[in-house]
């Protein structure tokens, strides 16, 4: 009896995390990616906010899909600020290329590998003011400043320097996409820490595999880097490579502080 269920439970598992990785897969062969880095858009995608004569403090962290076969399993994701009186944001975003920590490097709203970005958090007004001076703080401390330090899988890449910032920031209330691969990464080894949001606690080996209980995370289960949970707060499942299948009506859209 206690054989058959474990074999069903591992059937179910199985059938969570590698039917969504194949869908995602079957979509990006549909749908196709661009040839190389040169002849993919990386301009622009016109949803950041106007500064000129917009003078409150504006926080946002951006994510999209990851660049070609990555896109399956992951995206991409970056922090953007903009100081109260300020004329323009600052991006700080990890890449694999070149200084890990990049200030700048692409529009603000910038399209990523040809993927059209979305803003899954946002803060206006005072409290983004009171929360800037700790989110550069947070920037330089980051413990993979260093060249060379970036690693796709399982970390430390794009998503675990948001994740970071996020856990030394917990008045952002940060909640990453469940699709983010890394963001689990706490370094080498077996790690306990707050989820980003700040809301909750994680354990993760390397990354490699973990849990994550927290109000805004739900219940997280990290695989490989990939998550299933459950969503309690935007009433939703949690599934690899897809991300969030959410039921409520506002889900999907920015947490605003």
């Amino acid at each position: 009896m206690q054989g058959d269920m474990l074999k069903k439970l591992t059937l179910w598992f199985a059938l969570l995390f590698c039917v969504p990785i194949t869908l995602m897969a079957a979509w990006s062969a549909a749908t196709g990616w661009p040839d190389n880095w040169h002849s993919a858009d990386w301009s622009s995608a016109r949803i950041a906010p106007n500064p000129n004569g917009n003078r409150e403090a504006i926080i946002q962290v951006y994510a999209a899909r990851a660049g070609r076969w990555k896109g399956v399993f992951s995206v991409h994701s970056w922090v953007a600020i903009k100081p109260e009186g300020a004329s323009g944001f600052t991006r700080y975003d990890v890449v694999g290329w070149g200084s890990p920590v990049r200030q700048n490097g692409y529009p603000v709203d910038g399209m990523w590998y040809g993927n059209t970005p979305e803003i899954v958090h946002e803060i206006r007004g005072e409290k983004a003011q009171s929360l800037v001076a700790k989110i550069d703080s947070a920037v330089r401390s980051y413990p993979h400043y260093q060249r060379g330090s970036y690693r796709a899988w399982p970390g430390p890449n794009s998503n675990t320097f948001v994740a970071w910032i996020g856990r030394q920031v917990p008045e952002l209330g940060l909640e990453m996409p469940p699709n983010a691969v890394g963001k689990d990464y706490l370094g080498e080894g077996l790690r306990i820490s707050a989820t980003p949001s700040g809301t909750g606690w994680q354990i993760s080996a390397w990354g490699l595999i973990g849990l994550a209980v927290g109000l805004r995370e739900g219940i997280e289960i990290n695989i490989l880097g990939a998550t299933l949970g459950v969503d309690f707060d935007d009433l939703g499942v949690k599934l690899p490579g897809i991300g969030c299948v959410c039921l409520s009506a506002t889900a999907g859209s920015a947490h605003i502080g």
